[in-house]
C-alpha cells in the first residue's frame, strides 16, 4: 500500500544513475521533439476509438478563473485574469452603435501552467541539457526553439487508463507525503482489471484535488506537500513505454521530495531523459466514480495543447470518452 517516503534513501548518485538507465535520447532520431508520444501508432488510436461504448464524456480540466489553485507558492504563477474588452452594458448604453454592431469581447492573462496543463519537453533540464540532448540555452527569451509544446499539438490522442490509487488504498484521498511506488501502480491496475500498455496515457488519482475542491480551500495545493509518484516509478514509466503520465496533483511526484539534494528529482528524469509529456492538475473524481460503477478503467482520451509557439507548457481541457 502507498507509504510515506523514506527520507535520505535518494541521493544525487542514485538520481544520476537512474537518469542514465532511463535515457531515451536518440531513440527516435537526433531531431525528435515528441519523446514517448512516438509510442502511439495509428492502430492504437483506431483501437482507442473503439473504447467509446456509452458516449459518455468527461472533462478532466479545471475551470480557468480567479479561484484557481495558485497562491504564490511557486515562482511567478498566478490564477488567470479575465478582462472584458466589450460588454453588454456597453452595448445597451449605446457605446457601440456607431459601429452598427453590438457585441461582447474579452481576453485572459495567465501563466501557461497555472491550472490543468501539460509540461512540454522543454520545461525541465538535466544539468545543461533538455530532452534528446538539446542545449538548454535553446529555451531563451523568445521561447523554446526545441521541444516547444506546439511540436506535439496533434499527438495527444489515444487510449487512456485511470489508476485510482486512492480507491485501491480505500481512502478518500492519500495524505500529503505518501509515495506511490511501482508496486502500488501494478497492484492498482491488477485490482481494477486493467492492463497498462505501450502508448497509453496513464492518469493517476490520489484524490487530493477533489478533496481540496470539496473543502473549498486550496491551501498549499500548488507547491506544498502532496501525495505522489515515488522516484522509483521513473523506471516503471520507462519500462512500460507509456505515452504520457498525468495526475490530480500540482506536480505528480511526492512532496516533500525523497531527497534534499534536488528539487523535484523525479521531474529531472522523466521529462528530459525519458522524454515523457506530463499532465498535472487533472480533475478526475467524476471519471473515477464512473469507472468504479461500471468496472471499466480504459477510455478514449483526447487532450491537445494550445499550440503556443515555443511554449514550455500549455493549459488544456482533457477529455475522456467511455
Amino acid at each position: 500500500m502507498p507509504r510515506h517516503y523514506s527520507e535520505g534513501k535518494l541521493d544525487m548518485a542514485i538520481l544520476r544513475d537512474t537518469a542514465e538507465k532511463c535515457k531515451n535520447w536518440g531513440r527516435w532520431g537526433p531531431d525528435d521533439e515528441a519523446g514517448t508520444l512516438n509510442f502511439i501508432t495509428p492502430q492504437d488510436i483506431v483501437a482507442a476509438a473503439a473504447l467509446i461504448r456509452k458516449g459518455k464524456v468527461f472533462s478532466l480540466g479545471l475551470n480557468f478563473d480567479k479561484d484557481g489553485p495558485q497562491r504564490s507558492l511557486w515562482g511567478n504563477r498566478f490564477n488567470p485574469i479575465h478582462t472584458m474588452l466589450a460588454t453588454g452594458t456597453d452595448a445597451v448604453a449605446g457605446k457601440q452603435d456607431e459601429g452598427r454592431f453590438r457585441y461582447a469581447d474579452d481576453m485572459v492573462s495567465l501563466p501557461l501552467q497555472c491550472g490543468t496543463q501539460w509540461d512540454a519537453l522543454g520545461h525541465i533540464f538535466f544539468d545543461d541539457k533538455m530532452w534528446n540532448g538539446y542545449d538548454a540555452r535553446l529555451v531563451d527569451s523568445n521561447g523554446a526553439q526545441k521541444n516547444g509544446i506546439e511540436k506535439v499539438k496533434d499527438r495527444m490522442t489515444g487510449r487512456g487508463i485511470l489508476l485510482d490509487v486512492a480507491k485501491y488504498a480505500k481512502v478518500e484521498a492519500l495524505d500529503e507525503g505518501i509515495a506511490i511506488t511501482k508496486a502500488d501502480l501494478d497492484e492498482t491496475a491488477a485490482a481494477q482489471g486493467v492492463e497498462v500498455r505501450r502508448g497509453d496515457f496513464v492518469i493517476v488519482r490520489t484524490g487530493m484535488l477533489g478533496q481540496r475542491q470539496r473543502d473549498k480551500d486550496w491551501g498549499d495545493y500548488a507547491g506544498g506537500d502532496a501525495p505522489g509518484l515515488a522516484f522509483e516509478t521513473a523506471e516503471w514509466i520507462y519500462a512500460k513505454e507509456i505515452a504520457a503520465i498525468c495526475c490530480d496533483t500540482w506536480g505528480c511526484e511526492v512532496r516533500p521530495n525523497e531527497t534534499t539534494e534536488a528539487q523535484q528529482p523525479w521531474h529531472w528524469v522523466v521529462i528530459p531523459m525519458i522524454g515523457i509529456t506530463m499532465g498535472e492538475i487533472f480533475v478526475v473524481d467524476q471519471l473515477a466514480d464512473d469507472c468504479a460503477a461500471d468496472g471499466v478503467y480504459e477510455f478514449f482520451f483526447c487532450a491537445p495543447p494550445l499550440p503556443v509557439t515555443g511554449g514550455v507548457g500549455s493549459p488544456l481541457n482533457p477529455i475522456a470518452i467511455k
